[in-house]
């Protein structure tokens, strides 16, 4: 086997794309007249590795800080600290004009296509925008040839060119957004809830587009879902997030059939399928605290059903299993 094979066989010997170092994103609240700002913790100290052509499965209840993660990641906001390093170059440090040419190898495919699309323009300009802004057509009719190639990827047709979003359906503006991400032949998209917003059979469609064209193109992306079982079909590996950090990563078949961390797995048994015993389910005590009132130790410990008494007084970092399977649980470290 040659050395190109075994990097196509084994994710773990693919260049890394991106590397997030301790990133955090702390917002200030105000709390009235007379009282001190507290701060939100949305993203605090969150540390991954992206490589070439594989997809990384960001998952996690609402308000864990996924999108924020990935508006950060994206520089679409200015993270309070950390490293971001993008194709080797930290772009923390970076400038608007700076970062215009990371701004084209980076782009993201937003949950809902009706907020993220102008209803003002024509799909051609839609998706060719991204071709003008970055200088990569010469003119209105290479523009065309280009845009007629990626919706013809995204399973659309010619016919569709000069008309509006108001005149598609959910399924296929989802489709012009993917491929108005993709026409400028990024090396990593976002992909932020692209299903959620979907009926059913059309969430099948979009999620099997997405996996040909990762295939076909060999594609670098980080999937954002609450859908476990979507996250499971198209995901090489897995993140699960809480509170702002990182309480699990490694290899979806280790997530899936092995995890170790009591909130993943709790997330798990939420994910019964139909033929399962609803005894199994793990129905956590509480809910989701806010990242502003955060617990004293471990942040999942208030809802844990493992708890420790050194979870009370200590948070837990990742440590690694073995097989790149990084958890942060006291049971094992």
């Amino acid at each position: 086997m040659t050395e190109s094979e075994k990097k196509r066989v084994d994710p773990t010997s693919r260049e890394s794309i991106l590397k997030v170092n301790n990133l955090e994103m702390h917002f200030t609240v105000k709390r009235g007249l007379f009282k001190r700002p507290s701060v939100n913790r949305a993203v605090d100290g969150v540390s991954l590795e992206i490589r070439k052509e594989e997809m990384l499965g960001l998952v996690g209840e609402s308000g864990c800080g996924k999108s924020t993660l990935a508006r950060v990641i994206l520089r679409l906001m200015d993270p309070t600290s950390g490293e971001i390093l993008f194709d080797g170059v930290d772009i923390t440090a970076l400038g608007q004009r700076q970062l215009r040419p990371v701004r084209k190898k980076m782009q993201v495919v937003f949950q809902d296509p009706y907020s993220s699309l102008n209803p003002r323009m024509k799909v051609i300009d839609l998706v060719g925008r991204g071709l003008e802004i970055h200088h990569l057509v010469r003119s209105k009719g290479e523009k065309k040839e280009v845009v007629v190639k990626w919706l013809d990827h995204v399973g659309l047709g010619t016919e569709f060119l000069d008309r509006y979003i108001h005149e598609f359906s959910g399924g296929q503006l989802q489709r012009i957004a993917i491929a108005r991400a993709l026409c400028i032949n990024p090396m990593f998209v976002i992909l932020d809830e692209p299903t959620s917003a979907l009926d059913v059979s059309i969430q099948a469609q979009i999620c099997n587009l997405l996996k040909d064209l990762k295939e076909r193109l060999a594609l670098t992306f980080l999937f954002i879902s609450h859908n476990l079982a979507v996250v499971k079909h198209l995901s090489d590996r897995i993140g699960v997030m809480y509170l702002g950090r990182l309480v699990e990563i490694g290899p979806k078949e280790q997530i899936f059939f092995s995890p170790k961390h009591p909130y993943t797995v709790a997330l798990l048994s939420a994910n019964l399928d139909i033929e399962s015993d609803p005894k199994e389910r793990i129905l956590l005590p509480g809910k989701v605290r806010s990242a502003v009132d955060l617990p004293r130790g471990c942040r999942f410990g208030p809802r844990c059903f493992k708890k420790k008494d050194v979870c009370d007084d200590r948070e837990p970092t990742l440590t690694l299993l073995g097989d790149g399977h990084q958890v942060a649980c006291f049971h094992y470290a």
